[in-house]
């Protein structure tokens, strides 16, 4: 049997690099920062948006790219929550 040598180090540094950053945003939907809100949803990310105006009104400039990507958008006492497509809103405890 042939020996081979592998560098697991060199590995490890290769798949941490691969591996998105994944968090709980938080902040305020104002209708400001709808551009931001949809690459860090498309990023991975979870939003949790305190509500400033119509959720409709503030939410428009992303909710759509949102949804088209398979994320979801849920209203829920005054804050949008807003997941990416690998990510469910669990509901069964309201």
């Amino acid at each position: 049997m042939s020996e081979f040598d592998l560098d697991l180090r060199a590995v490890e540094e290769q798949i941490e690099e691969t591996e998105p950053e994944r968090r709980v945003v938080l902040g305020i939907l104002d209708g400001s920062d709808d551009d931001d809100w949809a690459d860090l949803v498309e990023e991975g990310n979870v939003l949790v948006l305190n509500v400033d105006g119509d959720v409709n009104e503030r939410a428009a400039g992303f909710a759509r790219d949102v949804k088209e990507n398979g994320g979801e958008l849920m209203h829920f006492r005054g804050f949008l929550v807003v997941t990416p497509a690998d990510v469910d809103i669990d509901t069964d405890r309201l």
